[in-house]
């Protein structure tokens, strides 16, 4: 595989081109000295290197020293930390994800809780309640409500932290057995310390990031399956250095094992890592093939033997988990820029009139106009004018609402209580629920505008299953009887015939096995008989079963498929290899395996037959295939027309060939073969250029067609999505014409679409540069530039690799240069700033022009790319779109991605639960992100939204009525309420309706919402709560509350009760005017109402009687007895409510109140009504529509594909020398004998790299 390091421009590497280039590593830093750094002329070099050396002693390339069964040593490395703590520099293997603890939990958590502004706001407001001088109101109108808030807070704060205490505690008390007194004793992991040696059995998780010392496998290989780190469920293999093989078996061994690892420092490089062992006065290299990654868990090794090398926090699977972002909706930060314009509002508002009561004093209140006022104190007015300042900072208070935040987490939190119980979101098969994994982004689902979603087990299921094939020219796979006839009937075929069958096979042609079976067609044979030899499989005997162990999927499935059509792969050895062909058992001489590789595409075996003829058979894709078959090799068109059929079924196809080669050619051949495979330079290419030799002249047998398994639904959810604006980009780690074939299988991709691969990109993005230039010049406008980067007749896609990415967006990293170098003068280090300001200018414009270009296409796939590269698109979308992003993955190398987005979601499948356990949301299946999105997230939105413009309607209609009745007080901050109509307001009798709404209303219903995905637009672009609806909610309540307050003040002017009496009285008009607003803000909340429930209407009601009994009571004798001081309305409800002409003043006020807003929301519907207000009105047409209906599966088609061919894109280099090494290889054979049992249980684990 070509190195990354090799690619330095876009116009000197040719080989770059193939585009599989793994990118660079992800800790790889730039360099301090760029290009134009000189290089010392050697006499002058040698001699600073001399005067260097006399200075100083040479120290270590590596600097993270760990010895073996030596904790003292370890222990003796130490950091300091906060700048005097002294700490072990290893850290301990226990993780830690949780906030709090017992005596942190009540600081800390108030702490972050008056990091909030309102919170912080209500605490300065209680403190100056306490000064007498200046407060209106009594303290606890405060402090009842704070308290409730903070308490409600903290508790589910504390419900939180309580399950990741949970979950570290499940983590941290596995079990594993360490070596400690000369035998290994069962430790709980968080005990492991870095350097002791560990024993693992088969099954079980690794603990830590290990040195493999031995196993009990020949040479000490261990099977390892990565799902949690990497998301692929192939088996992958590592292997311990020869000499810890040979001499580190027995426990009495390892225990005076003292080996000292010096290694690099601890990173998240998953595929690299490079140290030495030093032991008995050798030393040895390691790489990462040595290594046992935590995360990782132990297959088919009865027993596995290490050295911690890196512990908990320092493993690669914790360092690759990103740094975890405060997550906030763009609705809070909508919240907080509301919560300070109110402050500012306020603060404007309460200076107002503290200067109307200067005013006021000066003219009107003095001692000789308002005798009857003076309270003994000879204040001037601008003192007076300034207590009266804060005074009506504590009375106006409720401007800033005190219960918004805690409301807001509460119907969050109902919103995710329905998302876990939703049962449509449950996947049976694995009895997994929706879970919400946070409370305080639900709205935010309401608003996504791109999805970046992994693909291997996020929108596929790992399976590959063969589906069809062409042989000699004709194609099986169709639905045809036992005589070639096609037919409609759809059944299985029977495989029963075949002992060895493993009846998973789905296979609906009955006449290619009848074929097979009656000999008539040697092809058909042959086809089979190449996949049951061509390949790197390993097989087991579990139990009398047959267990496949593959590289990768593709070859799992093919061999599968050849073991059900009765070519039955039963064992290997170094050299032979045994397959039963319908039933005969039949040797074959392995003389050499060509491996596969990213570059070759193919793979193929060189075999002895029992009768003595040599034969090569060469499976791999098609383009390279057909450059090196004979020019007499048949079917050559047919073979073509059926590859492009498989290929509009969106197929993973690859061609098999053979050859015939005599004695003398392959002596001559092998002579060449064997001294490449000893060359000491360049190997890799010196048998690339043996295999190119012999892979000549084949001759076409046929092709396979097999299906990467789509999840149930993928194809139904991204169209649904696309229709409701939402754009999806593909991150994944797999190869380039995979992630093409899923693409188009999931209608991500479709056939009118123009792709643009990495260097049209490139081209592109120059233009657009080019473009900017002429357009600074005045060449071109703005509209010619924004128009002309497609043609208007095209519809694009991109498809752009790892390597294309660090190339496009100059991400590419420079080595550290180890020479030494001269010291850069001031003038040169000016320069270099200045020099490396324009470079990341240059790099910015670039990033965003390709951000900009990439939103412009209608699909996205970014493949080969690393989990730091996910997240680096993630971020660039977030950064220069200003969008709101969701990333949906499965495994360890989404997290990073996950944590990224906004909101992260992750799959709960077979590669682990590392994506699950950084998410935000998490469910078993890819189409549930549907259901998701258009229902859950977008009720929350509306929901949410409501609930503010309403909660801010009614906070302004209670609060401005004290700013009306100050014109009429003199200014003097007294409130228009009762104390305990203040305090109660916000709490009891408008709260439960507005939660309830917030928690339960549904503008349409969930089926109409996924039938029409448009209604999610509005949420992208947060029309439905703004600053223009916050200053229309700030509007209505002005309104009302003039009208709450002028109309009772008109009717209180001149009025005569029933009885004589005039109810003019302060008490009286104070308990109108609450009740009138009580009624109002409850009927309004009935308007808003959408979805009526029975919950709802006691909810409005119900919160109107509390009202009035709670008043009365208050209002009772018996406990102003009882309080004299703090309940002082005593009687004023019964007496004012007795009155007929107050309750009518009460009803009219009501009335004015609403019928405008009735009108308005009439007048609106009849003009202009919205795209939900008619499918309200069309509502029972379209239940009709959407009741279940019978639906044809429809096969998908596409255009021609250049690349057909998906081989094994997930398989690792290597297997073919591991075999002919004999290393992989038992030395007692598992099936070498046919009396073996012929159990029909198969198992293979596979997928693709994500």
């Amino acid at each position: 595989m070509m190195s990354t390091d090799r690619i330095s421009s876009l116009d000197d590497d040719d080989d770059r081109r193939f585009d599989d280039v793994v990118p660079y590593s992800d800790d790889e830093t730039d360099n301090e000295l760029d290009s134009s750094t000189e290089r010392l002329d050697d006499t002058e070099q040698n001699c600073i290197n001399q005067q260097t050396e006399e200075r100083w002693q040479p120290k270590s390339e590596y600097t993270w020293k760990v010895k073996a069964n030596d904790r003292n040593f370890n222990n003796q490395f130490t950091i300091t930390k906060y700048g005097c703590i002294k700490t072990s520099k290893y850290s301990g293997n226990a993780i830690r994800t949780y906030k709090y603890n017992v005596v942190t939990f009540l600081p800390r958590n108030l702490m972050e809780q008056f990091k909030r502004a309102a919170n912080a706001y209500f605490l300065i407001l209680l403190i100056l309640q306490a000064i007498p001088q200046i407060s209106t109101l009594a303290w606890y109108t405060t402090l009842v409500p704070l308290v409730v808030v903070l308490g409600i807070t903290a508790v589910k704060d504390l419900v939180d932290d309580i399950a990741r205490h949970k979950m570290d505690r499940i983590v941290n008390n596995r079990k594993c057995e360490v070596l400690q007194d000369g035998r290994f004793k069962t430790t709980k992991w968080k005990d492991i310390e870095v350097g002791d040696v560990v024993c693992l059995h088969k099954d079980d998780f690794i603990p830590a990031d290990i040195l493999l010392l031995s196993s009990s496998e020949p040479n000490s290989l261990c099977y390892v399956e990565t799902a949690e780190l990497d998301g692929e469920t192939n088996l992958k293999f590592k292997m311990s250095l020869e000499v810890t093989d040979k001499l580190l078996k027995k426990e009495k061994d390892l225990e005076s094992f003292d080996g000292l690892v010096e290694c690099e420092e601890p990173n998240n490089r998953l595929d690299k890592f490079t140290g030495t062992l030093f032991w008995r006065n050798q030393s040895y290299p390691l790489d990462v093939n040595t290594i046992l990654l935590r995360g990782c868990t132990v297959r088919n090794t009865e027993i596995t033997h290490g050295i911690v090398i890196f512990a908990g926090a320092d493993t690669k699977i914790m360092r690759n988990g990103g740094k975890t972002n405060f997550k906030r909706t763009k609705i809070d930060q909508l919240m907080n820029y509301i919560v300070y314009l109110i402050f500012l509002f306020l603060i404007l508002l309460s200076a107002g009139l503290a200067i109307g009561h200067t005013f006021w004093e000066s003219e009107i209140g003095n001692a000789t106009r308002s005798w009857y006022l003076y309270d003994g104190e000879d204040d001037p007015p601008s003192y007076r004018g300034f207590i009266a300042f804060w005074g009506y900072i504590i009375v106006m208070n409720t401007l800033v609402p005190i219960s918004l935040y805690v409301s807001v987490e509460v119907i969050r939190m109902g919103q995710s209580y329905f998302i876990n119980w939703d049962l449509q979101m449950y996947y049976a098969e694995k009895d997994t629920p929706a879970k919400a994994r946070t409370t305080t982004l639900t709205e935010q689902l309401g608003q996504i505008e791109y999805i970046f979603s992994d693909k291997t087990g996020t929108l596929t299921q790992n399976i590959m299953a063969f589906k069809k094939c062409s042989i000699g020219g004709t194609t099986y796979g169709e639905l045809c009887n036992a005589a070639g006839d096609r037919t409609d009937r759809v059944e299985l075929v029977d495989f029963s015939w075949n002992s060895y069958a493993d009846g998973n096979l789905k296979f609906y042609d009955h006449y290619l096995p009848q074929l097979i079976r009656s000999g008539k067609d040697p092809a058909t044979r042959e086809f089979f008989k190449i996949l049951a030899l061509c390949h790197t499989v390993m097989v087991e005997d579990n139990s009398g079963q047959i267990v496949y162990q593959a590289a990768s999927p593709d070859e799992g499935a093919l061999v599968t498929a050849a073991r059900n059509f009765g070519f039955v792969f039963l064992s290997r050895t170094q050299n032979a290899i045994t397959i039963s062909e319908l039933d005969i058992t039949r040797t074959y001489q392995v003389l050499a395996i060509l491996d596969f590789n990213s570059d070759r595409k193919r793979m193929s075996i060189i075999l002895r037959t029992p009768e003595g003829q040599i034969k090569l058979y060469c499976k791999g894709a098609d383009v390279v295939i057909y450059e090196r078959l004979d020019p007499n090799s048949l079917n050559h068109e047919a073979t073509e027309e059926a590859l492009t059929a498989f290929a509009d079924e969106t197929l993973r196809t690859l061609c098999l060939a053979y050859k015939d080669i005599s004695e003398a050619e392959f002596a001559v051949w092998n002579k060449r073969f064997q001294a490449a495979s000893v060359s000491t330079n360049n190997r890799d290419e010196a048998l690339s250029r043996v295999y190119e030799e012999i892979e000549t002249n084949l001759l076409l047998v046929g092709a396979t067609a097999i299906e990467d398994k789509l999840q149930d639904g993928v194809s139904e959810t991204i169209e649904t999505l696309k229709k409701g604006n939402i754009k999806i980009w593909v991150l994944t780690g797999d190869k380039k014409e995979t992630a093409e074939n899923i693409g188009f299988s999931c209608n991500l991709l479709t056939n009118d679409m123009t792709i643009y691969h990495g260097e049209a990109i490139n081209d592109l993005l120059n233009t657009m540069q080019k473009n900017r230039a002429n357009m600074a010049e005045g060449q071109t406008n703005a509209s010619t530039y924004e128009n002309n980067i497609f043609p208007q007749d095209v519809k694009p896609a991109m498809i752009i690799t790892g390597s294309w990415l660090n190339e496009i967006l100059r991400e590419k990293k420079r080595r550290k240069n180890k020479w030494f170098r001269r010291p850069k003068t001031e003038d040169e280090k000016k320069m270099q700033m200045e020099k490396d300001q324009k470079d990341e200018a240059a790099k910015e414009k670039r990033q965003k022009d390709f951000v900009d270009l990439a939103c412009l296409c209608t699909a996205v796939v970014c493949c080969r790319v690393t989990p730091k590269q996910k997240a680096m698109v993630v971020n660039l979308v977030k950064k220069y779109k200003k969008a709101i992003t969701l990333a949906i993955g499965d495994g360890a190398n989404d997290v990073n991605m996950i944590k990224t987005a906004h909101i992260g979601v992750g799959i709960s499948g077979q590669e682990g639960m590392q994506a699950v356990m950084s998410s935000d949301y998490a469910f078993g299946q890819f189409r549930f992100l549907k259901r998701l999105l258009l229902v859950h997230g977008r009720w929350s939105y509306i929901r949410m939204c409501k609930f503010l413009t309403y909660f801010f309607y009614k906070n302004f209609a209670f609060t401005l009525v004290h700013f009306w009745y100050s014109f009429f007080n003199g200014f003097s901050a007294q409130t228009a309420y009762e104390n305990w109509f203040i305090t109660l307001y916000n709490v009891l009798y408008s709260s439960l309706p507005v939660l309830v709404v917030g928690v339960l209303d549904q503008d349409v219903t969930d089926k109409l919402s996924l039938r029409f995905p448009a209604l999610y637009i509005p949420g992208q672009k947060g029309s439905y709560f703004n600053f223009k609806k916050f200053f229309l909610s700030l509007l209505h309540g002005i309104i009302v509350s003039l009208i709450i307050f002028f109309i009772p003040y008109g009717a209180f002017l001149q009025t005569m009760g029933q009885d004589g009496e005039a109810p003019t009285d302060y008490q009286s008009f104070a308990v109108t005017t609450a009740s009138s607003l009580t009624i109002t803000v409850n009927f309004q909340i009935a308007l808003d109402t959408s979805y009526w429930t029975f919950v709802n209407a006691f909810s409005v009601f119900g919160s109107i009687v509390l009202y009035f009994a709670i008043m009365f009571d208050l209002h009772s004798a018996g406990i102003h007895i009882l309080f004299p001081s703090v309940f002082t309305f005593t009687g004023a409800a019964p007496n004012a409510l007795r009155q007929p002409y107050l309750w009518l003043t009460i009803i009219l006020t009501v009335a004015v109140s609403l019928l405008p807003v009735v009108a308005v929301r009439f007048l609106i519907q009849v003009v202009n009504p919205s795209e939900t207000d008619k499918i309200q009105m069309n509502r029972k047409m379209y239940e009709i529509e959407l009741r279940p209906k019978r639906s044809r599966p429809r096969s998908f088609q596409r255009s021609v594909s250049v690349r057909r061919s998906g081989y094994a894109f997930s398989h690792q280099q290597g297997y073919a020398d591991l075999i002919s090494s004999g290393r992989s290889i038992r030395k007692k054979g598992i099936r070498s004998e046919p009396g073996v049992s012929k159990s029909r249980t198969y198992e293979t684990a596979g997928a693709n790299a994500s």
